[in-house]
Formats: C-alpha cells, structure tokens, sequence
C-alpha cells in the first residue's frame, strides 16, 4: 500500500466529529438597562457555556468596562449604563484570550496555574500557551 492510499485509509476511518470544522458559536449577550445599571440576564449560561468560574469573566468585564459590578444569582450587575455591543466585545475578548485554543481554535481547553504562570491547555489538540494578560 502506497502512503496516499494509506492516508486515504486514515480520513476514511476518523470520526465525523473530527473532522468538521464548525465554529464555536458563543451565546449573544442578553443585557437590559434598568436606571443606571445594565443587568446581563444570560450571564450564567455563558459562563457554563464556556466553561469558565463566573469570578473569573466577572474580574475580566469589570477590569475592561472600568465598573463596579456583582453577580445576582443567574445574572450580572453592573453599576452604569453599558451597550450590549460593547459588553458583547468585551466577552469575544475574553473567550479569544482564555477560553479559544490558538492552535486549533476549540474551546475544549483548561486553564491551569504553574509557577504562577497561568496557561490555557488544549484537551483537544494538547498544544500549551501561556496567557500573557493580567486580570
């Protein structure tokens, strides 16, 4: 057997899921201005969508957005008006730098803590980077 016909034999024999490309698709941000306070009612599916510690996203937006906010049972709080647009980029932002593998693009990663170097680790590819931003 020649190596095409071998390599052949390899694709033909991987799984479908291996082989599709979809994108990951994040859930679009539910947010309602309530007074001065913008209130994200869909906070706690994104964070189980990305499979993230709320505290975590929650340091992140208030860092990037510059105010204070608190986490409301299934939702997040924050203390002034905010679009929905910048919210929005905010949580791509995140996902790109801790959740999105650089290699290979999947979300089936970890973040894991070495030396107080924090890494995001690919289960699908295996690949390990470290993240250079700060929260």
């Amino acid at each position: 057997m020649d190596y095409n016909a071998a390599l052949d034999n390899v694709y033909k024999n991987l799984p479908e899921s291996i082989l599709k490309k979809e994108r990951f698709e994040l859930q679009e941000v539910k947010s309602i201005i309530q007074g001065n306070k913008t209130i994200i009612s869909n906070f706690n599916s994104i964070v189980s969508q990305i499979r993230r510690e709320p505290e975590h996203l929650l340091k992140f937006l208030l860092r990037e957005l510059a105010t204070p906010g608190n986490i409301d049972g299934p939702r997040l709080v924050l203390g002034r008006k905010i679009s929905s647009r910048l919210i929005q980029q905010k949580v791509d932002e995140y996902v790109k730098i801790f959740v999105l593998c650089r290699d290979c693009k999947k979300p089936d990663t970890k973040l894991i803590k070495e030396d107080k170097i924090l890494s995001i680790k690919c289960m699908a590819c295996g690949a390990k980077h470290p993240i250079r931003s700060k929260i």
